[in-house]
């Protein structure tokens, strides 16, 4: 069973053509391949969103270079850094396609406001060490996602349907910044001291 993937069957009848309710296929066509042929080589390709975009707090990670205090004093120290976040989705592919740009029409559309491929933030970050201690800065910056279906249609059979259907979700870096910075200090290990304080 493809995940993600599901297609409307039709049957012709006298008033045109009625389509059965979606059925999960077997031995269709990936998603990858279907997407592919969305804008190009189907008469449609509409991406239909699922509710409001959810917003959520990227995982913290470590930004910038650490700092070691070698002196017998305490020192306030600074790391300068930056941190990109990137879009990507569930199905692993690249949004740098046709089936893409009718995403981000799409969410322009519903939302009012320009889905963000990509976003850079940073600053310097000053940071209070102790003596013999290591400081680092944590960022994590706030994301979207967005839940889905695209509804192909071909105007010939497709893997002996004319209409599929692909589920994706898909995570950005949401317009409201707001991620949140924070620090730590501990111990330098021995190792550390040898290698930033010798």
């Amino acid at each position: 069973m493809r995940h993600g993937v599901t297609t409307a069957l039709g049957s012709a009848v006298a008033i045109g053509l009625l389509l059965v309710p979606p059925a999960q296929a077997d031995d269709g066509p990936t998603a990858r391949e279907l997407l592919e042929k969305c804008d190009n080589g189907t008469d449609s390709c509409v991406f239909h969103p699922k509710g409001e975009p959810e917003y959520f707090q990227n995982t913290s990670e470590q930004v910038g270079n650490p700092v070691f205090n070698c002196t017998d004093l305490p020192q306030t120290m600074s790391v300068s850094w930056s941190d990109t976040t990137a879009e990507s989705n569930s199905l692993g592919l690249s949004m740098a396609t046709s089936f893409g740009e009718v995403f981000k029409v799409t969410f322009k559309a519903t939302y009012g406001h320009e889905w963000r491929e990509e976003h850079t933030e940073g600053q310097t970050t000053f940071i209070e060490v102790k003596p013999g201690e290591v400081g680092r800065v944590y960022h994590g910056a706030m994301m979207q996602k967005v839940k889905g279906t695209y509804e192909l249609h071909f105007q010939d059979k497709f893997h002996d349907h004319y209409i599929w259907y692909v589920d994706m979700d898909a995570t950005g870096p949401a317009d409201e910044q707001g991620g949140t910075v924070t620090q730590s200090t501990q111990p330098m290990t021995d190792e550390e001291r040898e290698a930033n304080c010798g």
